[in-house]
């Protein structure tokens, strides 16, 4: 089955009211309030979901137990006065909740702006397959990179805002690791966690007509190797258009990186992007997820972007 676009959440006013939740690690309480404080500036109202700060008491790499993150998330989405939900940060923590939600009355309270990475690809994939909901590939409000770098914080701001106005995306450095131009609806995210969750039941089983963002943190080449290996060989990247690639922070060497991409990617014979601009890194672009989008991968070394056909955001 080919991939159709997904439902578009509304875009954000002066006053919004947003949720932010913890679905995945632990969160340093002073980072929390610099990036509240960020938000208010925005002119947004941000409420803190009762679990954000909470740490598992046995497992002190999660924020609280795995019913309390499920819930923090359900009741933010299901509450009618929260215009967004935006994830305080990554680490790990949401395969082992993402079951637990109740993705019906999720889908009943309809779609909303839904911004995380890293660890949250799970839920982009979730919210795509279960809720048919577009969300955002976009910084999270309790780390460093959102904290520290404005452009990162203002490619975020314009898609929640102006969404019309960020549709055309990709920063100087990216090139084409194979040339040409491809048209597909957008989804991905961390490959390490596309990989974990390829099989479980209630995965993707055709990216078919898909444009894929792919990035990751701290996998080796060899490691990113063997993720992209499973992937091919489980058929999960058949009949995708286009790749993506965002940053590669902390794997080692980009020159090796370079060569396992180009190894495993370039025999699809479909479009390559590499260093668009996303992902682990600073002036990280917010990317939105189930949309159709044009990749273009000049051969004369021109301009490599992601344009969407339509605003993130209606």
């Amino acid at each position: 089955m080919t991939l159709q676009p997904l439902t578009r959440p509304a875009r954000l006013r002066p006053g919004a009211r947003v949720a932010i939740v913890a679905p995945s690690g632990s969160v340093p309480a002073e980072r929390l309030e610099t990036g509240l404080e960020l938000l208010r500036g925005w002119d947004l109202d941000p409420v803190v979901a009762p679990h954000v700060l909470d740490v598992h008491p046995e497992l002190d790499y999660l924020a609280g137990t795995d019913e309390d993150r499920a819930r923090d998330l359900q009741e933010a989405w299901c509450d009618p006065s929260v215009d967004a939900v935006l994830c305080a940060r990554g680490g790990y923590g949401v395969p082992r909740m993402v079951d637990l939600l109740d993705w019906p009355a999720m889908r009943t309270a309809g779609p909303k702006a839904f911004v995380g990475y890293s660890d949250i690809t799970v839920l982009h994939e979730a919210f795509a397959l279960r809720s048919g909901f577009s969300t955002l590939h976009g910084p999270m409000i309790a780390t460093e990179v959102f904290l520290k770098d404005a452009a990162t914080q203002e490619s975020l701001r314009s898609t929640l805002f102006e969404p019309e106005a960020v549709r055309t995306l990709g920063l100087g450095a990216a090139a084409a690791l194979v040339p040409g131009r491809a048209r597909g609806i957008t989804y991905g995210g961390c490959s390490s966690l596309l990989a974990a969750d390829a099989g479980t039941p209630q995965a993707r089983t055709s990216a078919r007509g898909g444009l894929l963002m792919l990035e990751d943190i701290t996998e080796d080449p060899y490691r990113l190797d063997g993720i992209l290996t499973r992937l091919l060989r489980m058929g999960a990247l058949d009949g995708i258009s286009g790749v993506a690639c965002g940053s590669w922070e902390g794997c080692g060497p980009y020159e090796q990186v370079r060569a396992v991409l180009h190894d495993r990617l370039g025999g699809l014979g479909i479009p390559v992007v590499e260093e668009l601009g996303f992902g682990h890194c600073a002036a990280a672009l917010t990317i939105p997820f189930g949309v159709p989008a044009v990749l273009e991968a000049p051969s004369d070394g021109g301009r490599c972007t992601l344009t969407t056909e339509v605003p993130a955001l209606v």
